[in-house]
C-alpha cells in the first residue's frame, strides 16, 4: 500500500479519517482554505508524483461548495503528476435530474459527471446512486457500492422478530430495492401507492400487497431529503395498524423540515449510514448511524491492488 495516497476534503473529514484507519495508512496532508472573496484554495502538502491517489469527498450540502472543492482537489493532484486519481464520492449530489422529463430542463447528473471527468479523475467510487444509470454518464470507470449489506446486518442482529417483518417500498421506483432486502431478510413485500401532485408535493393513499396489520414494517430508500415521502408512507402504515415502523436509508441529507417530519412520523428507529455528516441538532434519539468506512476502505484496497470490487457483494 506504499504507493497509495488518501486525501479528504472538508465535506466529511471524519469518514476520511475512519477510512484511513481501516486501511492503516495516514490521511494525506492537504491545505484547503478560502481566499477573501470566497474562492477555494488548495495545496497538496506532500509528494504525490507517480502515486495512486484517492480523494474522499461526498458532494453533500453545501453541495456547490463540496463539488467545487472536489474539482480543485482533482486539479491539484493532476498538476502534481499523480499516476491515477480516484474520486471517492460516498454521496453523489445533483443526481435528481438524471433525464429530461419535460422541455428546457438540464440533465445535471450528466453535467456533474462531465465536470469530474474533465477535471482529471481517472476513476469514480460511489455508493447508492439515486439512479443506477448515472454510472453511464461518466466516461471513466465507476465502481458502484451498495450499503444494503450494512443495513441488512443491522436488522439481522437487532433482535427484531423477522417472522413478523414486511418489507415496504415507499414508492413504485423502489420495488427492486425492497425485493433485494426481502431476499436477505425474508418477509413479504408491500408497496406504497405514491402519486405526485406537483414538483414538491406527493400523496400516499394505498398499500399494494399485504396484509400488514400487526406486522413490523421495514422501509428502505437511498436517501431522505425533506422526509415528505417517509412521513406520508408512515401515516398510511399507521392507518393500517402496523406494529412498528423502521426506516433505513443510505444518505441522511435531511434538509428543510425533515427533522420535524421525522419526529411526527413516530418511527421506532431510523437507520442511516455516515456517508453524510449529520448536524448534532439533526440527530434524534431513535437514530442509528452505521459506519461505511470498512466497506469503502475495502473497495479502495481492491481498486489499488487491481482486484475485483464486485466480490464484496457476492
Amino acid at each position: 500500500m506504499h504507493d497509495l495516497k488518501l486525501f479528504s476534503g472538508n465535506a466529511n473529514r471524519v469518514l476520511g479519517k475512519s477510512i484511513a484507519d481501516y486501511l492503516g495508512v495516514p490521511l494525506g496532508k492537504i491545505s484547503l482554505g478560502r481566499f477573501p472573496d470566497g474562492e477555494i484554495s488548495c495545496k497538496i502538502d506532500e509528494d504525490v508524483r507517480g502515486r495512486d491517489v484517492f480523494l474522499i469527498q461526498p458532494t453533500s450540502p453545501p453541495v456547490n461548495e463540496s463539488l467545487m472543492e472536489l474539482l480543485v482537489m482533482i486539479d491539484s493532484c493532476l498538476r502534481a503528476s499523480a499516476e491515477r486519481i480516484t474520486t471517492v464520492i460516498p454521496y453523489f449530489g445533483y443526481a435528481r435530474q438524471d433525464r429530461k422529463d419535460e422541455g428546457r430542463v438540464p440533465i445535471t447528473a450528466k453535467l456533474v459527471a462531465n465536470l469530474i471527468t474533465r477535471a482529471g479523475a481517472d476513476r469514480v467510487l460511489t455508493m447508492d446512486l439515486h439512479a443506477p444509470q448515472i454510472q453511464g454518464f461518466f466516461d471513466v470507470p465507476v465502481d458502484h457500492l451498495y450499503a444494503a449489506p450494512v443495513l441488512n446486518e443491522h436488522f439481522l442482529t437487532s433482535g427484531i422478530d423477522l417472522d413478523e417483518v414486511v418489507i415496504v417500498s415507499p414508492d413504485e421506483g423502489s420495488i427492486k430495492r425492497a425485493l433485494g432486502h426481502a431476499k436477505r431478510l425474508g418477509g413479504k413485500v408491500a408497496i406504497i401507492d405514491k402519486r405526485r401532485l406537483g414538483p414538491d408535493t406527493t400523496v400516499q393513499a394505498n398499500i399494494l400487497g399485504g396484509p400488514i396489520e400487526g406486522k413490523v414494517a421495514l422501509m428502505f430508500d437511498d436517501m431522505i431529503s425533506t422526509a415528505g415521502s417517509i412521513l406520508g408512507a408512515a401515516r398510511v402504515l399507521h392507518e393500517h395498524n402496523v406494529k412498528e415502523i423502521h426506516v433505513a436509508v443510505t444518505h441522511p441529507v435531511l434538509c428543510g423540515p425533515a427533522v420535524e417530519r421525522l419526529r411526527e412520523a413516530e418511527l421506532a428507529s431510523l437507520v442511516c449510514t455516515d456517508s453524510i455528516p449529520l448536524q448534532p441538532d439533526h440527530i434524534l434519539p431513535h437514530f442509528r448511524i452505521l459506519p461505511v468506512a470498512p466497506l469503502l476502505g475495502e473497495a479502495i484496497k481492491r481498486i489499488h491492488r487491481n482486484e475485483s470490487v464486485s466480490k464484496l457483494f457476492r
